[in-house]
This record gives structure tokens, sequence and C-alpha cells, in this order.
């Protein structure tokens, strides 16, 4: 089996597995992959703001230097970053020499193909500024249409799952809508399966993170 290694930043096991599970639907055990989550050992439970997202590149590393020092390192094939932020991500690279994919990376890269221009509808507004900074980061600017937010608090809509699909579905359609995007991604690991949900009720294409950086793990180790 190829063993890939899905890090949560946040501290939720919950999120981990659901993650993960999503994961599973694009890394098949019956194509020969197996997915294993891995929650960092500090931090919150939910990435809300830009000081939290900072801080949990540091986890991101002690989690995956863990793994990589364990008995199962030598089989680990890839490594995907499961928050929105991409934390770690260079710095991971940096330290190993395995593919390391972020989900923000993979969830634009596959939502600005063939020149699409490309909104995010998210759920955390103290988010939202590092959001654009990855997209300009990544050179992604020119086709960027901006985050969408949904209204009240993250956490709380985290703890509603059918009203976050709901509001997130408000926010997809002002991307299109209001903003001209081709395509939409779901930005946030945790969002995962409203994302799901979200893939076939618009006439663009809705972009989860986590498949999408499934099939870039398929693609770099092909």
């Amino acid at each position: 089996m190829t063993l890939v290694a899905l890090v949560n930043p946040n501290t939720n096991e919950a999120t981990t597995a659901m993650m993960a599970a999503i994961a599973r639907r694009t890394l098949r055990p019956e194509d020969g992959y197996e997915v294993r989550g891995v929650t960092v050992a500090a931090g919150p439970p939910m990435l809300v703001d830009e000081e939290a997202l900072r801080a949990s590149a540091g986890h991101v590393l002690d989690a995956a230097d863990r793994l990589l020092a364990g008995p199962d390192g030598d089989r680990v094939a890839a490594i995907v970053v499961s928050a929105f932020g991409d934390p770690g991500v260079e710095e991971l690279r940096a330290r190993t020499s395995v593919p390391v994919i972020g989900i923000a990376e993979a969830a634009m890269r596959e939502a600005g193909a063939d020149g699409r221009r490309f909104g995010i509808a998210t759920t955390t507004p103290g988010l939202a500024a590092a959001i654009d900074a990855r997209a300009a980061r990544l050179g992604r600017s020119g086709r960027y249409t901006g985050v969408r937010l949904t209204p009240g608090d993250p956490l709380r809509l985290a703890a509603a799952p059918e009203e976050m699909t709901e509001a997130l579905a408000a926010a997809v359609e002002r991307c299109v809508r209001e903003d001209g995007a081709e395509a939409v991604v779901i930005g946030g690991g945790p969002l995962g399966e409203a994302a799901e949900a979200l893939r076939h009720r618009f006439p663009v294409p809705v972009i989860g993170p986590i498949p999408a950086a499934g099939r870039e793990v398929l693609r770099l180790l092909a």
C-alpha cells in the first residue's frame, strides 16, 4: 500500500477523521492507497485567524517529523497539509524529499486550470487576507475573483453542518453572480463535507480542496 499522510493542522480528531475519509474517496484503498490522518499535538480545534494559522505551521512540522521518524516513516509517499492556508508547506518541502501538497495550492491550481476565473467561498473572515495573500504568492491573482464569506461565527456554523452548507451555497452564488467566477473553491479542510454536498448544485465547478489535493497526489506519484 502507498501511504499518504494527511496532516490536520488543528487539534480536532473528528475533523481529522472526516478529512481522511474524504481523501480516501480519491486515494482509494482498492487502488493501493492508504490515507493516514495525523492530528497536530497543540493548537486550537479550528483555525479561524491569522495568528492561529501562523502558529500551526510549527505544529505541522512537529507532526510530520514524528511521523517520518516513526516505524512507518520510510513508507510515507506523500504528505497532504489539510488547512486552507497551507501552513508549514514550504518549510516541510525543504525538510523532506517526499511530495508535500497544500490543499489551498492544489485547489487553486485546479480551479484556475485553462485560465478560468475562480473565487473562494469560506466561513472564516479572520483568514480572508491570508487567503488573498496565498493566491498572490501562488501567482494566481490575475484570475482570482476574491473571497466570499458566510455570515456569523465560523465556530457556531461548524457545529451546524446543514446551515453551514446552505450559507456556503449562498457564498458560492455570490462568487458566480457578482464576481464572475467560472469555478469556486470551498476554502477549508473542515468544510470538506459541505464541499462534497455542493459539487453538483451550480453550473460552474465547485471544488473541494481535499479531493483536489488527492488528485495532485495521484499526479505526482504516477
